[in-house]
């Protein structure tokens, strides 16, 4: 639901996630610990371990785009007993017992769970978790800041830069352990999971964090085995288009060629296509009589709609700007070009428009936006940046490939 909230408050319906926010708040446990999901009967007390910085996440997101400090001040009970929940939790894996070789690779982990579906066998200590639980630690902060709660969110501050220094260290160790070159989907198996790996850039924002090489092995195999699979260079029977996420990690890490590419294969596979949505599972014979999970797939059209919208605009963590048309390929630009209008941020509406234009390209801005950082254009990567820029009529220049530009600017013109 977290995730399905964060894609309709980016397309004008944060009342929803309000509404949603409201109804689920009170299913939380009196110790702190939320619910997987609920139904008819109340909420599920089956643990996993995902849930509760998903929980935090979906207040701080809707007071992100809605304001409502009465509704976040009426969660706020909740947010502070799931932070001691996970505090509790975090503990347990804290202690000499975790300090030994064969297992410190754990250390200072959540729990393990089977909130990943790929390990119902036998609960994990997954990456998934622990990547939700640190954005729930950073958004409690969010709110603490803004309900006034100082000493709250110097807490979670420093929960929060203990937490991700164990997270980490992990990541790292268990590379070594398991002998990978890559980012283990959870750190006792050693496994393979890209898809999953997509949560810790967005919407944890960890980007900056994580181990660099290992962060890039992780999607030049992704790409490797999705290539692969794409020109059938490999047999494969099915796979699950959450890998709809993988578009948008493309977008963040420069890679908008791949991104567009692996969205063009996910396209060809929306059956029937008048439907517009995918089916949980896809196989290749669309002709198979087969288990397919749910369709249509709220989850997966969340999937869809935030990897699109992040080749339009998408808000980088380390400075809060607006990236546009990180994932718009400059043949896009001929003719009326590329823009938005009214697509929410959590700073407002944003309307622009980049079109090529007089040999150069025209970026205009309408000027309601204005975010802490400014605004970001990052030219394709192997392309040269036009070497002349003035905004607003001033002279800018480019920092290798990206472009700063100062909130409130209206008119960018590149040539």
């Amino acid at each position: 639901g977290a995730m399905m909230a964060e894609g309709l408050n980016r397309l004008g319906h944060a009342p929803l996630s309000a509404d949603y926010l409201r109804w689920f708040a009170p299913l939380v446990f009196d110790n702190g610990k939320v619910p997987c999901c609920a139904d008819s009967r109340g909420a599920d007390p089956v643990p996993e371990n995902d849930s509760h910085g998903e929980f935090i996440f979906l207040a701080a997101e809707t007071y992100r785009y809605t304001g409502d400090a009465a509704l976040a001040r009426e969660v706020w009970p909740q947010v502070q007993a799931a932070i001691a929940y996970m505090d509790t939790l975090r503990a347990s894996t804290r202690t000499a017992e975790f300090q030994a070789a064969d297992k410190r690779h754990l250390y200072g982990l959540l729990p393990p769970t089977i909130s990943h579906e790929g390990y119902s066998d036998r609960p994990a200590y997954s990456y998934w978790d622990d990547f939700w639980g640190l954005l729930g630690y950073r958004d409690a902060a969010f709110l603490a800041d803004a309900l006034g709660e100082t000493e709250a969110a110097a807490r979670f501050r420093a929960a929060e830069a203990e937490f991700r220094a164990d997270i980490m260290a992990s990541i790292e160790a268990a590379a070594r352990v398991h002998g990978i070159d890559w980012i283990a989907g959870a750190a006792d198996r050693g496994d393979f999971d890209a898809t999953s790996t997509t949560i810790a850039l967005s919407p944890a924002g960890l980007i900056d964090d994580l181990p660099p090489a290992l962060l890039e092995r992780t999607f030049d195999k992704w790409w490797e085995n999705f290539t692969a699979r794409q020109e059938n260079r490999q047999a494969w029977k099915d796979y699950t288009p959450y890998e709809l996420r993988n578009v948008g990690a493309l977008v963040r890490l420069g890679r908008r060629g791949e991104a567009l590419r692996a969205l063009d294969f996910y396209f060809a596979d929306m059956r029937p296509r008048a439907w517009n949505g995918w089916a949980e599972v896809v196989g290749r014979d669309e002709r198979e009589p087969r288990f397919i999970g749910d369709m249509p797939h709220a989850w997966i059209s969340s999937d869809y709609i935030r990897s699109t919208l992040d080749l339009l605009v998408y808000e980088r963590d380390r400075d809060h700007a607006l990236v546009l048309a990180a994932g718009i390929p400059t043949a896009w630009l001929e003719g009326e070009g590329v823009g938005v209008t009214g697509v929410r941020t959590a700073y407002g509406p944003l309307t622009y428009n980049l079109r090529q234009a007089g040999g150069g390209y025209v970026l205009t801005l309408d000027g309601a936006v204005t975010p802490p950082g400014g605004f970001v254009i990052q030219w394709p990567t192997g392309e040269t940046p036009p070497t002349t820029v003035r905004i607003d009529g001033r002279a800018a220049s480019w920092t290798g490939s990206e472009l700063a530009i100062p909130a409130g600017a209206r008119r960018v013109e590149m040539r």
